[in-house]
C-alpha cells in the first residue's frame, strides 16, 4: 500500500463515494484512491512552501497563509476534475445522434438490438464507443440489455444521453419501433444543438459588453482615479509648502489646504483587489450567459485577470510619466 492509497483512510466514505463517481464520470483514467490521497499530500506541501513564502513577506501570518493557499490549490484540483466531467459530457453529446442514426441504419439492415448497438461503436466516438463496448461485452455474456444501457448514466453525467437511454429502453421493454425512435431523437438532439449555437450567436454582444467593462474600462478607471489622487497630494504639499508659515497658522490665508487621507497605495491595493473580485464575477456572468453553467466561465478568469491588471499598471505608468510631466508635477 502506498502512502497515497493509506492517506484516503482518513476520508469519509461518503466523501470517498462521491469522489469515485465524479471521477468515473471523467476522462481521468487513474485509481481515484490514489488521487484523492495526491491531491491531499500536494496540497499540504504546496500550503506549507506558499504559507512559510507568503508569511516572509509579512503579507499574511502563516496559519492563514496556509489555509488560504490549500483552499485554493484544493478548488484548482476540484475545477479541474469538473472541466474533465464537462467535457466528456460535451463530446458525447455532439457525437450521440451521429451514434443514434448509425445504430437506427443497423437495426433497419436487419441486425438485433445489441448487435447493432456494438457495432455503432466507431473509434472517433471516444468515450461513448467505450460504454458502447462494454454494453455489448455486457449482453454477450448473457447480461440484461436494458440493465447495462442504464448504467451508462453512471459513467456520462449527460442529460441528454440520460433521456436517450431511458427512451431506448422504454421501446425495447414496450417492444416499439426502436429505428424510427432513434431517428427521430438524433433529429430533435441535432436540432436542439442548433438551438442553442443560434442562442450562444444571440447573446454574443452581451458577453463582450461585459468583457469590455470588466477588461478595458474598469482598470482604466482605476489609472485615472490613482493618478488623480496623485495630483491632488503633490499640489496640495506644494501650495501648503509656499504659504508662509505665519499666515497659515494665523488664520488669513484665502484657502485652507487640509492633509489628504487616501494614500496612493490603498488605492492602488483596493483597484486591485477590485479587480480580482470582478474578473472573477465577470468570468461566471460569461459562462452562464454563453453555456447556461457558471463554471464554464471560469476558463475566461486567467484572460480577464491579465488584462484588467495588465492594463491598470500600464495606464499607471503612463499617466504618471507622461501626463505627469506634462502638467509639471513629479509623481
Amino acid at each position: 500500500m502506498d502512502i497515497y492509497t493509506f492517506l484516503t483512510r482518513f476520508f469519509p466514505r461518503r466523501i470517498k463515494k462521491d469522489f469515485n463517481q465524479l471521477i468515473m464520470y471523467s476522462t481521468i483514467k487513474i485509481d481515484p484512491n490514489k488521487l484523492l490521497g495526491f491531491i491531499l499530500l500536494f496540497g499540504m506541501a504546496f500550503s506549507l512552501y506558499s504559507g512559510y513564502i507568503i508569511s516572509l513577506f509579512n503579507i499574511l501570518p502563516f496559519i492563514l497563509g496556509f489555509i488560504a493557499s490549500f483552499a485554493v490549490i484544493e478548488a484548482a484540483f476540484y475545477l479541474w476534475i469538473l472541466f474533465s466531467v464537462d467535457s466528456k459530457a460535451r463530446f458525447v453529446e455532439t457525437i450521440l445522434p451521429d451514434a443514434l442514426q448509425l445504430m437506427s441504419s443497423n437495426i433497419r439492415a436487419g441486425l438485433t438490438t445489441d448487435k447493432a448497438l456494438l457495432l455503432a461503436a466507431r473509434p472517433e466516438f471516444g468515450p461513448l464507443a467505450d460504454e458502447i463496448k462494454r454494453i455489448g461485452r455486457e449482453t454477450m455474456t448473457g447480461g440484461n440489455l436494458t440493465e447495462a444501457l442504464l448504467k451508462t448514466n453512471q459513467r456520462i453525467k449527460s442529460e441528454a444521453l440520460s433521456k436517450t437511454m431511458d427512451l431506448i429502453v422504454n421501446s425495447i421493454r414496450s417492444g416499439g419501433k426502436l429505428a424510427d425512435l432513434l431517428d427521430q431523437t438524433a433529429s430533435d438532439l441535432r436540432d436542439q444543438q442548433m438551438i442553442q449555437k443560434e442562442i450562444s450567436a444571440s447573446v454574443l454582444m452581451y458577453v463582450i459588453f461585459i468583457f469590455i467593462a470588466i477588461g478595458l474600462a474598469a482598470p482604466l478607471l482605476f489609472a485615472m482615479s490613482s493618478f488623480l489622487v496623485k495630483v491632488l497630494i503633490s499640489m496640495s504639499t506644494k501650495i501648503g509648502g509656499e504659504i508662509p508659515s505665519e499666515i497659515a497658522m494665523g488664520g488669513s490665508a484665502p484657502i485652507s489646504m487640509t492633509n489628504i487621507q487616501i494614500r496612493p497605495e490603498f488605492l492602488q491595493e483596493f483597484a486591485i483587489a477590485s479587480l480580482l473580485v470582478s474578473s472573477i464575477f465577470g468570468s461566471l456572468i460569461i459562462g452562464l450567459v454563453l453555456k447556461g453553467d457558471g463554471k464554464e466561465g471560469i476558463k475566461f478568469l486567467p484572460f480577464l485577470v491579465v488584462i484588467s491588471l495588465g492594463l491598470f499598471f500600464l495606464g499607471c505608468y503612463i499617466m504618471d510619466t507622461f501626463f505627469g510631466q506634462m502638467i509639471g508635477i513629479r509623481i
